[in-house]
């Protein structure tokens, strides 16, 4: 039986992450990323892998740099992991009214558009009768 990998080099985290070292190297730069070194290679342990999947994921999720880092960051500093259950809802719950924001915005924006859509074709219409 196989035993998941306990290091990982860039190379290994790009290709399963599809993205680029350059952007491993970014995350390792804001201190999300702690790589070990051998020599001047980097050398990423299972915990860096795991907090370089929850940076990825906070990003999809439209989060700042700033909230990624908290909410990593709370997760190495104690044993129990409430507190940080509730900031990530917290989080979550002001993301989500952030993007229903923008749907009622979007929806908004697309009736105007609608409508001057069809003020345009009435014009043409009209332009056709003369």
């Amino acid at each position: 039986m196989n035993q998941p990998a306990t290091i990982f080099a860039i190379s290994d985290l790009a290709r399963e992450f599809g993205i680029t070292p350059r952007t491993i190297r970014f995350w390792e730069d804001q201190g999300i990323l702690a790589p070990e070194r051998e020599g001047s290679k980097r050398v990423f342990t299972r915990r860096d892998r795991a907090r370089l999947k929850m940076a990825l994921r906070g990003k999809r999720l439209g989060l700042s740099l700033a909230e990624i880092k908290d909410l990593i960051g709370m997760y190495a500093s104690t044993e129990d992991e409430t507190p940080q259950l509730l900031e990530c809802l917290r989080v979550m719950s002001k993301r989500r009214e952030a993007l229903e924001q923008q749907r009622e915005d979007i929806e908004a924006m697309l009736t105007e558009i609608t409508q001057f859509e069809q003020q345009c074709q009435l014009e043409l219409a009209r332009r056709d009768e003369k």
